[in-house]
């Protein structure tokens, strides 16, 4: 298949070198010529434009930062819905509020062009390995239609509703990710406040009733896990400004239904603090810097 995929970050870049490797036709657009030259590397082609990009293609996939930017890239002054041709199946994998998804589906149905909001989980080393999971809002017949493509990407496809409800099951899982990593950054600092072994105090924990994904597979102490981003400096992975922006979705969600939040809100107030701090590009597991200088 012919695909254009647009936004070729931390999870963007191996997600259509995936797509590359299981034998599909790549043209991919990124502000970035660093993330050009990496995908163009594995066999992808590259385009001077996200216009130029989705010319010919049938399926358009986009990982983009926030709702501004697929709003303005689809319906903006990029208008890209005008130069995507009738009947191309459009998946967009950012993470952005329920209400741009629908607002842009709407715009996309009526080009005549199929749309879903595909938001991912599993982070880059699951978008490297192919094992993301695909939280999907939008028709049987659209999901069917892309279920080939996410298949390449990711292992663990759940159709949430229609449009929008991808969107809304990401920010759930995010605010649970969000409060998780703090709460385990919170106990592995106590316990080296006291002396124990990181590594020790982990493996107690993740084999007891506080087990998490946070110590299964993305313990925040640096030493303890070797692939994990602490033990990298806290590089790469997933930002603390993308946490932060996704307990912000949360938030405005919970406020629109009237949905009470409390942990969700105070992790959003903490990693405010810790963005403030100077640590917003940095991989969300770096929250326990805050906490261990508090410890």
């Amino acid at each position: 298949m012919k695909i254009a995929f647009i936004g070729l970050g931390n999870m963007g870049g191996p997600m259509a070198i995936n797509l590359i490797k299981a034998g599909h036709s790549v043209k991919a657009f990124d502000l970035s010529q660093d993330s050009l030259a990496k995908v163009q590397a594995d066999g992808g082609q590259v385009a001077a434009s996200a216009q130029e990009a989705v010319q010919g293609a049938e399926a358009v996939v986009t990982m983009l930062p926030a709702s501004q930017h697929v709003e303005g890239l689809f319906l903006g002054s990029g208008n890209l819905l005008a130069s995507i041709a009738k009947g191309t199946l459009v998946i967009d994998s950012s993470t952005i509020a329920a209400a741009t998804s629908q607002k842009v589906a709407k715009a996309a149905e009526a080009a005549g062009i199929d749309f879903i909001d595909a938001p991912v989980s599993g982070g880059t080393g699951g978008a490297i390995a192919g094992t993301l999971t695909f939280m999907v809002g939008g028709s049987d017949a659209a999901l069917e239609r892309a279920r080939p493509l996410l298949e390449k990407m990711g292992k663990n496809i759940f159709h949430a509703g229609g449009v929008g409800a991808g969107q809304t099951a990401k920010i759930c899982n995010n605010m649970l990710l969000g409060i998780l990593m703090i709460g385990t950054s919170e106990a592995i600092a106590l316990g080296v406040a006291n002396g124990l072994d990181p590594k020790v105090l982990s493996e107690i924990m993740r084999r007891s009733s506080g087990g998490n994904w946070a110590l299964e597979v993305y313990n925040p102490y640096p030493g303890v896990q070797e692939a994990s981003a602490a033990t990298r400096g806290y590089t790469g992975g997933f930002g603390t400004d993308l946490m932060l922006k996704d307990l912000g979705l949360a938030q405005e969600n919970a406020m629109t239904v009237k949905a009470s939040t409390p942990l969700g809100g105070m992790a959003r107030a903490i990693y405010a603090a810790h963005s403030i701090a100077g640590h917003g590009g940095e991989d969300f597991a770096s929250i326990i810097k805050m906490l261990r200088k508090l410890a």
